[in-house]
């Protein structure tokens, strides 16, 4: 793999495997996968496929058993514990299906929590804080916290946090889960908006709704990636 061309991520006959004494679940069985800078790449299989153990490992908080892991042209297993957190905190943004997002605090403070762990300046993180906040439409919402809002606002707010950093790759993990359909349109069409302005995007779903808004369609069941057609009609392997 020419590092010049890398992928950001590239993903090499990866397994995953968890062990409960004499027993043995493989997740991940031989996946094999490139994400480029710029695509908007959208892994659609059943729940339980192994979907959100892959974007596990793409967003370094889980390691595969076998099998490589490079993050734009490094190999992670050869990283130390700090060059893979410096990743994590700063070329990789999330978004969980729970939100997850710190109840005890403003939404302002959500989104600005990321940007506090880089020791940014207060000054800095405030601007920062409050351009994001204006991108997701939430600047009027700032001073509330995660219970007084909609399920759809919050995960706008999780949206926000995952982008305030402005990371390298947005990972999101069934964003549209827990929300109705109407407010999951509008996550969608957000995580569109942000593809759009030049974040690369991967987001793990069962819901094939969504499939004509990525421009690659990846599809995923028992473990393995299958066969799919891609919109700009290229072959995904496995």
């Amino acid at each position: 793999m020419s590092e010049s061309f890398s992928p950001i991520v590239y993903l090499e006959d990866v397994t995953r495997i968890f062990r409960n004494g004499a027993e043995e679940a493989r997740v991940l069985d031989g996946i094999d996968l490139e994400i480029h800078a710029g695509e908007y790449a959208l892994v659609l299989g059943p729940s339980g496929c192994g979907k959100s153990t892959m974007l596990a490992i793409m967003g370094l908080m889980d390691s595969p058993t076998t099998g490589v892991y490079c993050f734009d042209g490094k190999p992670v297993h050869a990283m130390s514990a700090s060059e893979r957190a410096r990743i994590r905190s700063q070329d990789v943004g999330f978004v969980f299906q729970n939100f997850n997002l710190i109840g005890d605090m403003t939404i302002f403070e959500n989104v600005e929590q990321p940007l506090v762990y880089q020791k940014m300046k207060s000054s800095a993180r405030r601007d920062r804080v409050n351009e994001i906040l204006e991108k997701v439409g939430l600047t009027d919402q700032a001073r509330r916290r995660p219970s007084q809002l909609s399920g759809g606002q919050q995960q706008k707010v999780a949206v926000a946090r995952s982008l305030v950093a402005r990371p390298r790759i947005l990972l999101a993990d069934e964003p549209t889960g827990n929300l109705d359909s109407a407010s999951g349109e509008a996550i969608m069409h957000l995580l569109r908006h942000v593809h759009g302005e030049g974040t690369t995007v991967c987001m793990v779903t069962h819901d094939p709704r969504f499939a004509k808004m990525a421009d690659r369609l990846i599809h995923m069941l028992d473990g393995r990636l299958v066969e799919g057609l891609s919109e700009k009609g290229s072959w995904m392997p496995r």
